[in-house]
């Protein structure tokens, strides 16, 4: 399922990162124990009324030594491009500003459903004094308050209700896997070398692929039939001073969405970023399976008989999070280890629906505790009486416990990595969820 997106837009200190803090509930940052898990504050799951959406927080606009306008009218271009529903974010207490009318007059010319929130109207005297915004010409404004929470029920109620109708697109039993990674990384070399044709347009210029590309095919050895999605990169409008790399988040999340499994390219001759990092943790956090593909090995230099394994360790040291996904280095230009992508993808999705029998899973866990006993947490000892499996993709566990409150993170962790060693749930994460017994 394609979620839709809402963007928040507008000029700096109209408060966009409380009302998405707000909009998300707090639910932004993915919970772990281990380093690594960096990701800006940029973008999660939403949800309205049983609504659910993407929600994209346009804010890194900044005031020195470059032109506002110029900076304003890029975050608008990228949200117009990206969006179905746009949020312009404006300030009650400043009231319209020059900033505020250029970022209207972007938005008045976009085919997308805009929402004018009046931010910052924490009183009623505030709430009422909002007949201004109509100046901008982009229909009712609304007064909410970030901090209070106020008026968030009407301004959502208005963007749910802004939301494309759904089509239906036919269901096929292709498997998909998806491309994902920063700009320029070679995704959609991949596709073409893995298809040995040229069915998308390869470019060494950065965000040259605008939309993400489906492109099915049937493998020959075991007749299955796959559909590769290669997701865009951002375009860069003119001068744009915003780094818009971290925008190519906003496609990779619909991407993400859409498929069984994730491939996530990176470029061997540059290493990780931290963009790498932000849309990594998206898919793990999205419960899909993974497979970490270094990409232009063959430009790497100097390599040595080491080069590969010191670059792996370097890699789960660095995305921790993702010690179960496979880490294979390929070169679409030389056109090496291709067929493991799609090996990989085929496991890793049998592995995704993996179902295991209840008496397995509670042979697996009396051998855990006889290894490690359920620790005493606030001086009550843990006791963990039955596991069963409850859903597949990802591979999801229900551990029944006397409280679940003192089920630690670090005894889910061992017992996570004891589902890994009996049974093989390579590529895919696992989900344990601790419920008191009755």
């Amino acid at each position: 399922m394609v979620l839709p997106t809402v963007a928040l837009v507008g000029r700096p200190n109209v408060g966009k990162s409380t009302l998405f803090n707000r909009i998300a509930e707090e639910r932004i940052s993915i919970v772990e124990d281990t380093p690594g898990v960096t990701r800006d504050r940029i973008y999660t799951h939403a949800e309205w009324l049983g609504k659910q959406f993407n929600l994209i927080d346009t804010g890194g606009i900044t005031l020195e030594e470059h032109d506002l306008n110029q900076e304003i009218r890029s975050q608008a271009e990228i949200a117009i491009e990206e969006a179905d529903v746009i949020v312009l974010v404006v300030d009650a207490r400043v009231g319209v500003t020059a900033a505020d009318e250029v970022v209207a007059q972007i938005l008045f010319s976009a085919h997308k459903p805009i929402v004018v929130a009046v931010n910052k109207a924490d009183n009623l005297e505030q709430r009422q004094d909002i007949y201004e915004f109509y100046a901008l010409g982009l229909g009712d404004p609304y007064p909410v308050s970030g901090v209070h929470g106020t008026g968030m029920g009407d301004l959502l109620d208005q963007v749910i209700q802004s939301f494309p109708r759904e089509t239906l697109i036919a269901e096929d039993d292709s498997l998909k896997f998806s491309f994902i990674g920063r700009p320029n990384v070679g995704k959609s070399s991949l596709v073409n070398a893995i298809l040995g044709e040229q069915r998308v347009i390869v470019s060494n210029q950065e965000g040259t692929t605008r939309d993400s590309i489906d492109t099915k095919f049937i493998d020959q050895d075991d007749g299955q039939v796959y559909t590769m999605i290669d997701t865009a990169g951002i375009r860069k409008r003119g001068k744009v001073y915003e780094n818009t790399e971290k925008y190519s988040v906003m496609r990779a999340l619909k991407a993400v969405d859409r498929c069984d499994v994730v491939v996530l390219v990176l470029d061997g001759a540059q290493g990780l970023r931290e963009q790498d990092k932000r849309v990594a943790g998206y898919a793990h956090e999205a419960g899909r399976g993974v497979i970490i593909a270094v990409n232009k090995w063959d430009a790497v230099e100097y390599k040595d008989h080491k080069t590969m394994q010191e670059f792996t360790d370097y890699l789960r040291q660095e995305l921790q999070y993702l010690s179960y996904a496979p880490i294979i280095f390929v070169s679409a230009l030389k056109k090496q280890r291709l067929r493991q992508i799609v090996e990989l993808v085929r496991a890793i999705n049998e592995n995704q629906n993996r179902r295991i029998q209840s008496a397995l899973l509670n042979e697996m866990l009396l051998k855990a505790t006889a290894i490690a006993p359920a620790p005493t947490v606030k001086h009550k000892r843990l006791r963990v009486y039955y596991v069963t499996q409850v859903a597949v993709q990802p591979p999801t566990f229900v551990v029944f416990v006397n409280d679940p409150e003192i089920f630690h993170f670090s005894y889910e962790r061992f017992l996570t990595n004891q589902l890994r060693e009996m049974f093989d749930f390579t590529g895919t994460p696992i989900r344990l969820i601790a419920r008191q017994r009755k």
